[in-house]
């Protein structure tokens, strides 16, 4: 131990000594230690309260480790560098190990140095782990419980509490087991509506610190980042609580220029949340929060944001059975970008070419094929005026590998098959991560493999597709085309080889009932 830590310590031992005999709590001794030693050695919170319990870094992860064997779950990765990373502020930690560090020093979030709520969605001020160390604390006077230095979050209200609630607890559910896309049902959906309702009443009526939305900015582009990567019911709590989190911000009056960027957060929030409600195939919900995002994005005046909200709007149209207004955004999406470079200046583009190649209902005619391919030459060449990062950004900017899927996509409806599977090959190479968007690639080869005819070789990439597949991520994006691949190979060869496996596969697990086009 340094000159520096043995000072540390021998200071917080001197005040968790005489905070004891005193009949103060360890909560209380833990902020004592912090106002006493943050200013000359950086203690932060989180490590105030270990300091408080006198105990070594060893001590807590045992703590943690018993915590994880008492709920049934894998030894958890967590050691003493990990914490120590915690401790210095050099990392912070997720919502799994910030829950069980709140039960282990029986706080909340906000008593160890971070202001999102726990995971959980109740209290920690409960025996616990520590309950023979704390056994005293019990036994304190009212009037010295009156001392205790507590700091609370940003006030919710009750409908907001709740709904945060509900979400909370689908997100601790997921982390224990892969989540059941029936729980998208009832009380989460009823959350979900809730707190997009909620913003939108702030949007309409409406000091939060330059901190707190740097955080929250931060934040959002690494949900944007995770939309390739995560489970669509996890990432969907998460993008939520934040949402909610940047809504009781804006309930407050706030500078405009701090405004501005809360507006934008909301903004692009509620475009992700309903980019998921899409992978979900929840279209109703997908409309609604980017409507939300609409209205947000109007109050910055950015028309690249603008542009990017109706451009990701387009998809629900195109996704759930009408082309033609998905023609219409991609269109007035293109019209807000002007000559803006950004994402939605080549994203439009090429929601106009699927739409178009859906509207031809497989037939080929030259002036359709034509318009299609126009508008994906458009779509190349503003990509090649976007920015690096734009370019690199797969949720609130356009990548490479989405340009070369969508064009295969596009190719497939319009019968162009060989070109088709050109890309759509160099389109998979690309997608080492996204399992959503690896199967309609490979949806989209199969397809073009029946179309020329082999349909044996179209039923074998459909089954491998699907099979590769966890259920979790079988949602109604992925049935709907594989659904619609089955019965053209039907229509074609009712006694394929292999259609039996194909169609076992779509139907493994109970899924959620079909729904019908955009309403």
């Amino acid at each position: 131990m340094s000159g520096r830590q043995h000072r540390e310590t021998e200071i917080a031992r001197r005040i968790r000594a005489k905070g004891l005999a005193a009949g103060r709590t360890s909560a209380q001794i833990a902020d004592e230690i912090h106002e006493a030693c943050a200013a000359h050695f950086s203690t932060s919170r989180i490590k105030a309260h270990r300091l408080a319990y006198g105990i070594a870094l060893a001590d807590v992860i045992e703590q943690v480790r018993a915590l994880f064997e008492r709920d049934s779950k894998a030894m958890p990765g967590i050691g003493e560098t990990l914490l120590s990373a915690y401790e210095s502020g050099l990392k912070r930690p997720g919502p799994e190990y910030l829950h069980y560090l709140c039960t282990v020093y029986r706080v909340e979030p906000v008593s160890l140095g971070y202001d999102s709520p726990c995971i959980c969605g109740h209290g920690h001020r409960m025996p616990g782990v520590l309950a023979a160390i704390e056994s005293k604390e019990r036994a304190q006077r009212p009037a010295e419980r009156e001392r205790e230095l507590v700091i609370q979050p940003v006030e919710t209200e009750p409908e907001d509490e709740e709904n945060e609630n509900i979400l909370r607890r689908t997100l601790l559910n997921s982390l224990q087991a892969d989540a059941n896309l029936a729980d998208l049902e009832g009380p989460v959906l009823g959350a979900c509506e809730g707190i997009r309702r909620r913003m939108d009443e702030t949007l309409v009526s409406a000091s939060v610190s330059a901190a707190m939305l740097d955080q929250w900015e931060e934040s959002t582009i690494s949900f944007g980042r995770q939309y390739t990567t995560a489970a669509p019911l996890r990432l969907l709590c998460d993008v939520l609580l934040e949402l909610s989190a940047v809504r009781t911000a804006m309930s407050r009056r706030q500078p405009i220029d701090l405004q501005e960027r809360l507006c934008r957060m909301a903004a692009q929030l509620a475009g992700l949340a309903g980019m998921i409600m899409i992978n979900l195939g929840d279209h109703r919900l997908a409309r609604s929060f980017f409507r939300t995002g609409r209205t947000a994005a109007d109050e910055t005046g950015d028309r690249a944001l603008r542009a990017w909200i109706a451009a990701r709007e387009s998809l629900v149209p195109l996704y759930f059975g009408d082309a033609r207004e998905a023609l219409t955004l991609a269109k007035k999406s293109r019209d807000m970008a002007g000559s803006t470079p950004c994402a939605a200046q080549a994203m439009a583009p090429v929601v106009e070419a699927r739409a178009l190649a859906m509207m031809s209902n497989g037939e080929t005619k030259k002036e359709i094929v034509d318009q299609a391919k126009r508008a994906l030459a458009r779509a190349r060449n503003a990509f090649a005026h976007m920015r690096p990062e734009d370019q690199e950004d797969v949720a609130f900017g356009y990548t490479e590998k989405q340009l070369y899927f969508y064009q295969g996509d596009v190719l497939t409806k319009l019968g162009q098959t060989i070109e088709a599977e050109v890309v759509l090959d160099q389109a998979l190479e690309k997608y080492e991560d996204h399992i959503l968007d690896q199967t309609l690639i490979r949806l989209d080869q199969a397809q073009c493999r029946l179309i020329d005819g082999d349909v044996q070789e179209a039923v074998s990439i459909a089954t491998r597709a699907l099979n590769m597949v966890s259920d979790e991520y079988l949602t109604d994006l992925i049935m709907r085309p594989a659904v619609q691949l089955e019965r053209a190979i039907l229509a074609r060869d009712a006694s394929a080889p292999g259609l039996d496996r194909f169609s076992a596969a779509l139907r493994r697990s109970k899924q959620p009932e079909m729904k019908g086009g955009d309403g």
